[in-house]
Parts: structure tokens; sequence; C-alpha cells
């Protein structure tokens, strides 16, 4: 999907398979910024390299035209491909430093957070050509550059990207809408990212992982709309947990997505652990 002059957009399916025998239907969004060369940003899942090219192809652009590979994190469907795409066309890989210790050693990846078909979604491991830090620049083309903005919550390596010349917004998954799994490493530290990027004054288009992209008033309304569950989230962990000093993170996941409405699926390790960071401060 073309998004302006230089963006193209990739939805990517992909699936989960589960403990409990189900099989969880995911996607997630790979763009490319066409200028004189190509730069990537994330590379979906293993296999989707052959996604990805065919669809550069298709549009008149051969996918050695790649020059740089940009990822916004480290989770398994962001860095799935990079390897691939990194041997096949011997582009520079981009990153956070925060994310890079997961990025360059998967096997450390799966230890520190072990999800559901890991090998499965990750071909292996990619080494960091460059870093990106918060308020860095990176030259892509004559005119054209990606503003770096650190915006951890969702991972301590998570970034956004910002387009200025074409006022496009790349906010990977620092952005959680009432709609997706609330998945994050630190409550807090998300509603700061995401009002971080509400300083942004002229964005016109808002380009995520989870969501085809946003323009106009429906960019605000989505940010707001994450800062409000996440805040509804952390409320209600600490009320749950109000008696009980240690709570068990299981048992605090199932009672919050059942106060919260949340579907079956969302009790899992992960979204306990995204809830057990609201207690964090607490702890203390």
């Amino acid at each position: 999907m073309k998004i302006s002059e230089y963006v193209h957009a990739l939805k990517i399916p992909f699936k989960i398979n589960l403990p409990s025998g189900m099989v969880l239907d995911r996607f997630v969004y790979v763009y490319m910024i066409y200028g004189r060369d190509i730069y990537l940003i994330d590379s979906g899942v293993s296999g989707s390299d052959g996604i990805i090219f065919h669809y550069i192809e298709k549009t008149g652009r051969d996918p050695k035209e790649i020059s740089g590979l940009i990822l916004t994190h480290a989770h398994p469907d962001h860095i799935g491909a990079a390897g691939s795409i990194k041997n096949i066309t011997g582009c520079a890989v981009y990153a956070n430093k925060h994310a890079r210790p997961w990025i360059e050693d998967t096997d450390l990846q799966f230890r520190e957070r072990p999800i559901p078909g890991f090998h499965d979604l990750v071909e292996g491991p990619v080494s960091i050509d460059g870093i990106l830090d918060d308020g860095g620049m990176l030259s892509m083309d004559t005119g054209l550059d990606l503003e770096v903005l650190h915006t951890p919550g969702h991972s301590n390596g998570s970034i956004s990207l910002y387009l200025r010349e074409e006022k496009i917004l790349f906010s990977g998954d620092s952005i959680i809408p009432p709609s997706a799994l609330p998945i994050y490493t630190d409550n807090a530290e998300t509603i700061k990212s995401i009002e971080k990027l509400k300083t942004i004054e002229d964005i016109e288009t808002l380009l995520s992982s989870w969501d085809g992209p946003r323009k106009g008033a429906g960019i605000r309304k989505i940010m707001d709309e994450s800062i409000d569950y996440l805040r509804r989230i952390h409320e209600t962990a600490l009320r749950i947990s109000e008696n009980d000093p240690s709570p068990d993170p299981m048992d605090l996941c199932k009672k919050i997505t059942k106060e919260l409405g949340l579907p079956p699926v969302s009790v899992n390790p992960l979204v306990a652990a995204s809830f057990m960071s609201s207690l964090t401060p607490r702890q203390k």
C-alpha cells in the first residue's frame, strides 16, 4: 500500500501456536521508505523477507536497493527476518542500544522472555551496525531524514521515528490501544512515551505496527485512548491487589482481564508481567 510519495506499508500476517493448542492470528506492519535507496522499518517474522522482496519488485524496485533496516525494538515479529534481509541485500541494521542485546543474541531473549512459538517467529540473531539514540537523526537520502525518539515502555529499547519531510510518525508498538493485548514492561514509561509523541505538533500520518494508517484527529484520539487504557489498567491493578501485598501474577492477570472485559487469550505470562509493573513502585 502506497502511503505517500516515499512511504509504502505492507501488512504481514502470522500465527502463534499457544501451549493450550489454540492458534492466535496476528499481523505486523512493515514500512518501506523509497528514496534513491530503500530503507525498511522492521522486518516482520521469519520468512517475511520473501513477502517484502516480492512487494518491492511489484512496485518496480529491486530488493538489492535496500541499504538500511531499522528495527523499532527487539521483539520476534519485528526482527524475525532481519538476518535474511541483511545477508541477501548487505544492508546495514540499526536499532537502539537497549534493544541490541536481544537482537544480537536471540537465545538470550528467549531465556529472558520465553514466548510461545518464539523459534518459529525468529530465524536467529543479527548484528547491529548502527545505534539510534534519542534525538538522533538518520540521513537516508537527499532531503530525507528520520528523527529518532526513544519511546520505552513497550520494551526498554523501543523507538519511534519521525519523517518530518512528510509529517509521518512511525510509532512501532509504542502506542497500546484498547483493542490490543496489553503487553509492555512498564506502565508509567509507556504513558510517558505516548505523551512524548503527543508533543510533535505537525503529525499528519501515524503508522504503527498494529494498525493501518491514521490521519488527522484520529492520531490524537488513539494516543489519548491508549493513555486512558493504560491508566485504567494501572488503577485496576492497584485496587485488586490492595489487600494482597504479594499477589500471584497469573491470579492478578485473571482478575484484571475479567474486570476489563479482555479476551481469554489475555491471561498469559506476558500480560501478567505487564500488569505487575503497576505494582512496582508500591513494592520498592
